[in-house]
């Protein structure tokens, strides 16, 4: 049965409050980074517990900081993996390093940490592990590795706002954690990011190169109590959040913890009414203590199994009006990637095999249960359809 509205994949959670906010700060007349910025820095740090947090335009931008703070050689690798967003690996590559891909779980998805030490060289300096979905990786075990070998770990937890790791939140750890505000994240600031740290000299330093090197940011150069004048320290970029994006911040942080209930309220109603459902895969959660930020729902559609191809199932769902989302397409096969680091196929087994058939559903803190009821009643016409 075809809804009569879509159902979007994704819609920002945005109510009056975080209105308001943005007026107060329309109104205010200063609407860059500043106060704002530093409230929902604060608020953030003490959120994930982390001494150190710094806000961004985009988690993008803190994987490129962080990447600068490597240093990187020609030849130095860094290992992560193919089953991201191109940001993680893009980052890499345009900071002089060689990404090197690590195969995935098929079950979880995250980075199959039992891979990882036949990866290193003697010219790896990092792994990013990707917290695919909200659901932490094995850190434990990347730590013990990292240790033992001097290599540092960069989380990309872009989708882990809200995570917990063995009763820890995602961005407590020592290393340099960064997250996202998109639109389609658990919580947004419409774009943005932000980075954590427990080194008060990586925080320094941080903060001199998302604002173009320069030892004052606008707040500090144009305050009442301010000198004048300013020093260049280092070159930088131009990484800010404006106060307008913080305002929508520290309202939406306020309410994370609600929004991902809710998340995981709709999670679990997929899980029982596609649990008996033949023909498709259910992601899996990994034997150790975590909470799943519940960023996304994806499903395994073998057309072995299921009749019907990813992306088949994907246009079936478009006609019932229902909104699918692809995450991901395995980096190293992107045209780009395939030149400059070409890989046999068959090289990551498993990250192929998930790249081929992976969809996510509509999962949001808006939808309602009869939408989710809506999403499986056209995944089971569309099955009945198509399985022979």
């Amino acid at each position: 049965m075809r809804r009569n509205t879509f159902l979007p994949f994704s819609r920002p959670d945005i109510g009056q409050d975080e209105t308001n906010a943005v007026v107060d700060v329309l109104s205010s007349g200063w609407i860059t980074s500043g106060p704002k910025v530093q409230d929902f820095e604060q608020a953030f740090a003490e959120y994930v517990c982390s001494p150190y947090a710094l806000s961004l335009s985009s988690c993008t931008a803190g994987l490129h900081l962080a990447m600068n703070l490597l240093d990187l050689k020609p030849g130095d690798e860094v290992i992560t993996t193919s089953l991201t967003w191109p940001a993680t690996v893009n980052m890499i590559h345009l900071c002089g390093g060689k990404p090197v891909f690590v195969d995935v779980e098929r079950n979880t998805i995250n980075l199959d940490v039992s891979r990882v030490e036949e990866a290193i060289t003697e010219r790896t300096r990092a792994i990013i592990p990707v917290h695919f979905a909200g659901q932490a990786c094995d850190l434990d075990g990347l730590r013990d590795i990292c240790k033992r070998r001097g290599i540092e770990i960069i989380e990309d937890a872009a989708h882990a706002v809200g995570s917990e790791y063995k009763g820890k939140r995602i961005g407590s750890s020592d290393n340099i954690a960064i997250f996202s505000f998109h639109p389609i994240k658990n919580m947004t600031t419409g774009e943005g990011g932000m980075i954590t740290t427990h080194d008060k000299e990586t925080y320094d330093k941080l903060r001199l190169l998302r604002f173009h090197g320069v030892d004052k940011d606008a707040w500090r150069r144009y305050g009442k109590a301010e000198k004048e004048g300013y020093d260049l320290l280092i070159p930088g970029w131009k990484y800010n959040m404006t106060d307008m994006q913080a305002a929508i911040g520290v309202v939406q942080l306020k309410r994370l913890d609600e929004m991902t209930e809710r998340r995981e309220k709709l999670v679990a109603l997929y899980d029982s009414l596609l649990r008996d459902v033949k023909g498709l895969t259910l992601p899996a959660n990994v034997p150790y203590s975590i909470r799943h930020a519940c960023h996304l729902y994806t499903l395994i559609v073998d057309k072995d199994k299921a009749g019907i191809t990813r992306d088949e199932f994907m246009q079936e769902m478009k006609k019932l009006n229902i909104g699918t989302g692809l995450h991901f397409l395995a980096v190293h096969q992107l045209s780009f990637y395939k030149r400059h680091y070409p890989l046999p196929d068959g090289s990551l087994p498993e990250t192929e095999y998930i790249s081929e058939r992976i969809v996510s559903l509509p999962l949001y803190s808006l939808m309602k249960e009869t939408d989710v009821q809506d999403v499986v009643f056209a995944i089971q016409d569309i099955l009945k359809r198509f399985k022979k």
